[in-house]
C-alpha cells in the first residue's frame, strides 16, 4: 500500500489527489494530530516523529512513503531515507520543479512553516538548478492552527494571510509556492491577496503527478502496489472536534477515522 503521513490534516490534499490522479492503488494516511504543528518543532522531534510515522505505516503495509508535510520533509527526508529501503517520496522536489517551469521572470515566493523556512529548502533547490532565479520566503506559522481548527473563510484567517502575503507581493514574485501541505485549503484566500496573475504551484496537485510518474517508470513497484486490494483507511493520532467534518470537505464524501497511537 501507500503510505502517506502528515503532521495533522494537510496531507489529506495530498492524499486526494493521488485518490483522482493515481486511481487503484490503496492508500494508508496517518495524520499525527496530537504533535501537531510540526511546524514549530525541533529538528530533532520532527525526525522522531517522522521516523515513528513511517514506521507505522509500514507496520500497517505500506511499500512506499509519501511525506506530505513540508516541516516533516525538509528537516527528515534524508533521515528516512538512510533508514528505510521502501521508495521514499515528499513534497518538495516536485514543487520546486513546477514553480522553476512556471515562473516567467525567475521571482519565486514560498510560504510554509518556521522550519521549512528556517531549512531554506526552497531556495536551496531552486538556487542550485536557476541561480540568477530570486526566491523570496514567508514564514506562515498561524495558519496550520487555523485549517486544523475550520477556520477557514474566518476574517481573521483573511487578515492574517494578508499581512503574511503583503511582503511578498511587494517582491513581485510571478510564482507562489504553497510550502504547506495544508495551505490549498486557503487557496481561495491566498490567490487574491497575493495577486490574480501570480501563478500558485500547489503541492499537493505536483506531488500526486510525481507520484503518478513514478509509478509509470517502475512497474513493478506499481504492480505491486495495484496487487493489493484493501480499503483506503485513514488513522490519526488525536481526533479534536474540528478534525472529522475538515476530513470529509477535503475527500468531499464520509471519511472513516481511526484514532490509534502510533
Amino acid at each position: 500500500m501507500i503510505g502517506i503521513f502528515d503532521s495533522g490534516l494537510g496531507g489529506m490534499t495530498v492524499t486526494r489527489a493521488i485518490e483522482q490522479l493515481c486511481p487503484g492503488y490503496p492508500l494508508l494516511y496517518f495524520g499525527d494530530l496530537i504533535h501537531t504543528p510540526y511546524g514549530s518543532k525541533s529538528c530533532e522531534a520532527l525526525t522522531e516523529y517522522a521516523i515513528r510515522n513511517t514506521e507505522f505505516l509500514i507496520a500497517q503495509g505500506a511499500a512506499l512513503i509519501v511525506i506530505a508535510c513540508n516541516s516533516a520533509a525538509s528537516i527528515a527526508g534524508n533521515a528516512l531515507r538512510n533508514k528505510f529501503s521502501i521508495p521514499i517520496i515528499d513534497v518538495i522536489e516536485p514543487a520546486v520543479n513546477q514553480a522553476i517551469s512556471t515562473s516567467k521572470n525567475g521571482t519565486i515566493g514560498v510560504i510554509g512553516t518556521q522550519a521549512t523556512i528556517k531549512s531554506n529548502v526552497y531556495a536551496k533547490n531552486i538556487l542550485a538548478r536557476c541561480p540568477n532565479y530570486r526566491v523570496y520566503s514567508q514564514a506562515c506559522p498561524l495558519l496550520v492552527p487555523l485549517v486544523e481548527e475550520g477556520w477557514l473563510n474566518r476574517k481573521e484567517t483573511k487578515m492574517i494571510s494578508k499581512k503574511y502575503l503583503q511582503p511578498l507581493r511587494c517582491k513581485q514574485v510571478d510564482t507562489l509556492i504553497l510550502g504547506c501541505t495544508h495551505y490549498p485549503m486557503l487557496k481561495s484566500i491566498i490567490q487574491p491577496r497575493i495577486g490574480k496573475r501570480v501563478k500558485i504551484v500547489d503541492s499537493s496537485i505536483e506531488t500526486a503527478l510525481f507520484l503518478q510518474n513514478f509509478l509509470l517508470q517502475n512497474q513493478e513497484i506499481a504492480k505491486e502496489l495495484a496487487a493489493q486490494k484493501a480499503n483506503n483507511r485513514f488513522f490519526v493520532s488525536d481526533l479534536p472536534l474540528p478534525t472529522q467534518s475538515l476530513a470529509e470537505s477535503i475527500f468531499g464524501r464520509p471519511v472513516h477515522l481511526e484514532k490509534v497511537h502510533a
